[in-house]
């Protein structure tokens, strides 16, 4: 089954640092940055939202890996004119392209978690 899956993708000589996917994981594959994309799959939040929705993660955190997603053109930050100051996060729609796949992740997870622990 697996075989079938990667069949018309060659095995690379080496897996390089500098691979698309390692690239993407380097910007994705971190504790929080998965959270963060499904959660604003949901619904355009505002920091205080995500900060109360995701469990346990600091606002130094938060703050920096909403920025990295925001360089690495996967989350778009809008800030409004009011006062106080209001600032909503969105995905994009190149962020928007990671949900299929993230879904995929958190079904196996939800099947597999009993396995691995």
């Amino acid at each position: 089954m697996v075989r079938k899956l990667i069949r018309n993708r060659p095995e690379p000589e080496i897996f390089t640092l500098n691979c698309p996917t390692q690239q993407v994981l380097d910007i994705i594959g971190n504790k929080w940055s998965v959270i963060i994309i499904y959660c604003l799959a949901y619904q355009t939040r505002r920091y205080k939202q995500l900060e109360r929705k995701i469990e346990g993660i600091s606002q130094k955190v938060l703050t920096q890996t909403l920025r990295r997603l925001e360089q690495n053109g996967l989350v778009k930050r809008k800030v409004y004119p009011a006062v106080p100051l209001q600032v909503e996060y969105s995905l994009t729609p190149l962020g928007e392209t990671l949900v299929e796949p993230l879904s995929l992740l958190a079904e196996w997870s939800e099947q597999n978690i009993s396995k691995i622990n």
